[in-house]
């Protein structure tokens, strides 16, 4: 682990960005992480935070409406962070890291063997955001900052569900909500609280959905067209794989959207039995070994039977 503000002493401007189509962690670390620099930074020090606009279920996080096009930047910055991905997935903001004086990439995902100048890579961690909280001074953390890494564990760790909690993340978590915020309220709002249309969606693609491999797997996909009928974006199909993963029975789960003509964008889940970040991996995706993802080209049919090849490996036991 390095020193944070030893790595940036001396900087006059400093960029901070993630993934992108950012997801809770992604959204909770680099604001968490903006609103820590902005608190400790030397005075004429500017601080600036680049993503895609995040679902406004994160409109609690203070000073979201600060974050910035990254497109539209035309300064060099002394200091670039890369925040819960490599450098591949900033989307606009690559050139913005590519080009700054010094690169420093925080990440949680194994795929990620470091794109940065410095690095804190864990794959132990249960979300970038607890890795920005272990380069915080905790006497300079307030409220809004607390509220913010609380954020991108919860989504991360679905609600502390998932098997990458670890005592650690409770004993984090358990200092943050010491910061006296209505975590309970934080949860129901950006965790579980649906829309209708979110709903409809979630409802259409369980009720499509297909088991195979003895019922072992079950897939469901979206196309643009029923997206375009619902008046549903990408956003709104947060937590379906996460359902399709919930039926008994299933070892790995599958939602696929359409994202152009023979293209869709892939979310996995699994249980012990599958590791869906090799096979995310295998398509040029990645993730962690029961939460991954990729991008892949063909028919419904194609993706399909591409993915249980690879799946179908593991659950006979020819793969470790």
């Amino acid at each position: 682990m390095f020193q944070l503000l030893e790595e940036i002493k001396g900087a006059k401007s400093i960029g901070i960005s993630g993934h992108i189509r950012p997801d809770g962690d992604c959204v909770g670390s680099c604001m968490a992480l903006y609103l820590y620099l902005k608190k400790c930074v030397q005075p004429g020090t500017e601080v600036k935070v680049y993503l895609e606009a995040p679902a406004d279920i994160f409109d609690t996080i203070a000073c979201i409406d600060e974050i910035r096009e990254a497109a539209a930047e035309t300064e060099t910055l002394d200091v670039f962070f890369a925040l819960d991905c490599e450098s591949g997935r900033l989307g606009d903001a690559q050139r913005l890291f590519e080009e700054a004086g010094k690169r420093i990439n925080v990440d949680h995902h194994i795929s990620n063997c470091g794109c940065g100048m410095v690095n804190y890579i864990d794959a132990q961690a249960s979300s970038t955001s607890e890795l920005v909280y272990d380069l915080m001074d905790p006497a300079q953390i307030d409220t809004e900052i607390a509220k913010a890494v609380y954020i991108g564990i919860i989504h991360d760790t679905g609600v502390f569900q998932y098997s990458n909690t670890s005592p650690k993340t409770m004993r984090i978590a358990a200092e943050l909500i010491g910061y006296g915020f209505d975590f309970s309220a934080l949860i129901e709002k950006t965790f579980y609280e649906k829309t209708y249309v979110q709903s409809q969606i979630m409802g259409r693609a369980l009720l499509e959905s297909i088991r195979f491999l003895d019922g072992r797997c079950i897939v469901s996909s979206v196309s643009r067209r029923l997206m375009e009928f619902y008046h549903v974006t990408n956003r709104d199909l947060e937590g379906i794989v996460a359902q399709l993963r919930n039926i008994r029975d299933v070892e790995c789960a599958i939602f696929m959207y359409e994202t152009d003509v023979l293209e869709y964008k892939v979310s996995m889940r699994s249980t012990d039995k599958v590791d869906v970040a090799k096979i995310a991996a295998y398509f040029g995706g990645g993730g962690h070994k029961k939460a991954a993802g990729c991008t892949m080209s063909g028919t419904f049919h194609d993706v399909v039977n591409n993915l249980s090849l690879q799946i179908e490996k593991q659950l006979d036991g020819e793969e470790g």
